[in-house]
């Protein structure tokens, strides 16, 4: 039995020379994490008879994973102050539509009716088998990884038009996948099943306030942090009542099922414009480099060579079409909102990174379909091995966009990374 405390001094030195390596040959160190993650794995050192954890050993430290996300979405909610939203305002509100629903859109068209040359499933019928898996793999598709973008932002000390933008982007994103994911959800059940029973409220009602509750819950907790920092009078302390406020913001939004991104997204997001300008909030940027490592180590963690057999085909298809629909959705926003030049060019590039939220989802897929063991297998699976194709292809995507649009800090080292 290994023990967690030393799996987790494990990971997190293990992880960060493998970003060392990476930034030695001037790739983001999000990469080494992964990759560092990905060779730990019980797919691969297990493999080879070394094995570091057992799978079980592994999914038992997803706990870590909540947290990670709690932090990295507060400290994008940080990241959106109004007097920026206003400037990029109109053109975010063309550019987080088009390039989701657009991926959505470009997803389920295409595999719809690629999946019947990719899968073989008896009985199954274009309608009632591939569409909906078609439907459900495009709504997953929408959503763009907070962490892995605001990882790689933070490494480039990352900042201009561009970069507001795609936080903005980014924030809204994940609010329209659930919404988008329910409304798939809610087609493709009874189509599976052979009922014909569409429940608009089921699809568009609940997750619209689910998104209300956690903004509401997020505010909450955002004034009360607040509050709480006015009466420390030290920067060690305050670090101390920010976790405390993100850890229970994660706690009660697990709790009412509800989203932990949008809530801690929200506290982040009251912090930065309702505080004073003096509380030393920036303090929890301090143990985001530890964050960030344990996070993206542990996601490389879940690779599965049997994933990579049984659905790698249909997920180099779904990473490819998922490309194309957000690049050219967000390239028709941004001309349609006539944004800096910068970002019709290059905002398309930083849209790829998938992970936490994705592979959520489709752990939620797979348990809506019960009865349809195979089916949900088939969701989970597809899904897991784009992401991981993913979160490899995507950093130095970003990297390039950030650089090309001239807002990734010059004074970004190889000797100040390390």
């Amino acid at each position: 039995m290994t023990d967690l405390a030393l799996a987790t001094g494990i990971i997190i030195i293990a992880g960060y020379l493998g970003g060392v390596a990476m930034r030695k040959i001037k790739f983001p160190r999000v990469t080494g994490y992964i990759i560092v993650g990905i060779v730990l794995s019980p797919s691969v050192l297990g493999y080879m008879g070394f094995e570091f954890l057992s799978k079980a050993a592994v999914d038992s430290l997803d706990i870590f994973t909540n947290i990670a996300l709690g932090i990295v979405a507060y400290l994008i909610g940080k990241s959106l102050r109004i007097e920026s939203i206003r400037r990029i305002g109109k053109i975010v509100t063309w550019i987080a539509p088009f390039q989701s629903i657009g991926a959505w859109i470009l997803v389920t068209l295409v595999l719809t009716f690629v999946s019947p040359l990719i899968l073989s499933f008896p009985g199954g019928t274009l309608s009632k088998f591939y569409f909906p898996i078609a439907l459900i793999l495009g709504a997953i598709a929408s959503a763009t990884a907070p962490a892995l973008t605001l990882a790689i932002l933070h490494e480039y000390k990352a900042k201009g038009p561009l970069t507001t933008a795609l936080l903005a982007t980014v924030a809204i994103d994940d609010a329209i996948a659930v919404i988008a994911f329910a409304v798939a959800i809610g087609i493709a059940r009874p189509l599976i099943s052979g009922v014909d029973n569409f429940s608009y409220y089921q699809m568009l009602a609940i997750p619209f306030l689910d998104i209300l509750k956690s903004i509401g819950i997020g505010t909450a907790f955002g004034f009360t942090l607040i509050y709480i920092a006015r009466l420390v009078k030290t920067r060690r302390l305050i670090l101390v009542a920010v976790l405390g406020v993100i850890l229970a913001c994660v706690g009660v939004a697990n709790l009412l099922n509800i989203s932990l991104i949008m809530a801690n997204m929200a506290v982040g997001f009251v912090v930065v414009n309702r505080g004073r300008k003096t509380e030393p909030f920036p303090v929890v940027q301090n143990i985001e480099d530890v964050v960030f490592t344990f996070f993206f180590v542990l996601a490389g963690m879940h690779f599965d060579a049997s994933v990579m057999k049984t659905a790698g085909i249909l997920a180099l298809a779904l990473f490819g079409i998922r490309f194309a629909g957000k690049y050219y959705g967000a390239k028709i926003g941004a001309q349609i909102a006539h944004a800096p030049e910068s970002i019709k060019k290059y905002i398309g590039l930083t849209l790829l990174p998938q992970a936490g939220v994705a592979i959520g989802l489709a752990i939620l897929a797979r348990s809506s379909f019960p009865e349809f063991p195979i089916l949900g297998d088939i969701l989970l699976n597809t899904v897991l091995a784009s992401v991981i194709v993913s979160e490899l292809a995507s950093p130095p995507l970003v990297k390039y966009g950030i650089t090309k649009a001239g807002e990734a800090s010059s004074s970004v080292k190889v000797a100040t990374e390390v």
